[in-house]
C-alpha cells in the first residue's frame, strides 16, 4: 500500500512540475484573441508563431542563445576538469590536511553569490574581464568546481588501492594513473557533473546580470528577466519568451538523461 502512495505522490509532483511548461507551450503558440476569449488553460484553436518570431527577432535571440551555450558549455567542461585535477590530488594523492581542504571546499560552495558579487565585480574590472563572456566562464567555473571537487574527492577517496598499486608497479606515473585508470572509471560521474554544471549555469541569473551589462553579451536568462516587464501586457509573448528560454536546457537534459541516470546508478552501486 505504501508503494502505491509513493507512486501517486511522485506522479502528482511530476505533473505539478510539468504544468508551468505545459502552460508556456500552449500559450506560446496561441493567438492573442484566443487567449483573451478562452483563457490560459484552453488549447489554441490554431498555431500562431508570430509571438515567438517577434520575440526572437526583437532581442536578437540567436546571439543570446549562443552566449548561453558558450558560457554554460565552457563552465561545465572547465569546472569538471578543475574538479578532477583537484580531487585527484586530494582523494588519491593524499595531500596533507585533506580533511581541512575538503572543509574549505564545502564552505565555498555554500556561500551565496550575493556575498561574492562585489569582490568578483572588482576583480573582473581590475583584470579587464568585466563585461566579458570568458570572465563569467572563469568565475563560474571556479565557483562550481568547489562542489565538483568535494563530490569527486569522496568518490576517489574510496578508489581501489589494489588497482593503483598494480599500476604503479607497472611503472605508471601520476599522469598515467589519471589518464588511463581514474578518468575511464569516473567518466559516468564526470558526465553527471557536466550535466549539472551546464543546467545550473544556463539558469544562473544573478552573476551574469552583474558582470555582463551590455546587451550583446547577455545570456538567455538575463534577457528574459530584462524583458519580463515589457511583455506583461502580452501574456502570449511572455509565454513564447519563457518557452524559448526553457527548451534549450530541456533538450540538453533529454539528450544526456541516459548518461545522467547511468552515472547516478553507478555511484549508488559503489
Amino acid at each position: 500500500m505504501s508503494g502505491w502512495v509513493v507512486l501517486v505522490m511522485t506522479c502528482a509532483l511530476a505533473l505539478l512540475m510539468v504544468f508551468p511548461l505545459w502552460i508556456a507551450l500552449i500559450n506560446g503558440f496561441k493567438p492573442a484573441d484566443d487567449y483573451i476569449h478562452n483563457g490560459p488553460l484552453s488549447l489554441p484553436s490554431r498555431l500562431d508563431f508570430s509571438a515567438l518570431a517577434n520575440f526572437w527577432v526583437s532581442i536578437d535571440f540567436n546571439r543570446k542563445l549562443l552566449n548561453s551555450v558558450i558560457i554554460s558549455g565552457g563552465v561545465a567542461f572547465i569546472a569538471v576538469a578543475l574538479s578532477l585535477f583537484s580531487a585527484f590530488a586530494i582523494g588519491i594523492g593524499r595531500i596533507k590536511g585533506r580533511v581541512w581542504i575538503l572543509a574549505v571546499f564545502m564552505v565555498a560552495f555554500t556561500i551565496p553569490q550575493e556575498a561574492l558579487v562585489y569582490p568578483l565585480f572588482k576583480i573582473s574590472r581590475d583584470t579587464g574581464l568585466y563585461d566579458s563572456i570568458w570572465g563569467v566562464v572563469i568565475i563560474l567555473a571556479v565557483l562550481q568546481s568547489a562542489f565538483g571537487t568535494y563530490m569527486l574527492s569522496s568518490v576517489l577517496g574510496t578508489f581501489p588501492k589494489e588497482v593503483l598499486e598494480a599500476a604503479r608497479l607497472d611503472g605508471a606515473g601520476r599522469w598515467q594513473l589519471l589518464r588511463d585508470i581514474v578518468l575511464p572509471l569516473t567518466r559516468p560521474t564526470l558526465a553527471v557533473l557536466v550535466t549539472f554544471f551546464f543546467i545550473w549555469t544556463w539558469n544562473d541569473f544573478f552573476l551574469p546580470m552583474i558582470l555582463l551589462p551590455s546587451a550583446k553579451n547577455q545570456t538567455v536568462s538575463v534577457a528574459l528577466g530584462a524583458l519580463s516587464g515589457q511583455y506583461t501586457s502580452d501574456p502570449t509573448a511572455l509565454a513564447a519568451a519563457s518557452l524559448a528560454g526553457i527548451l534549450p536546457a530541456l533538450v540538453f537534459f533529454l539528450i544526456f538523461q541516459r548518461t545522467l541516470m547511468r552515472g547516478i546508478n553507478i555511484g549508488a552501486i559503489k
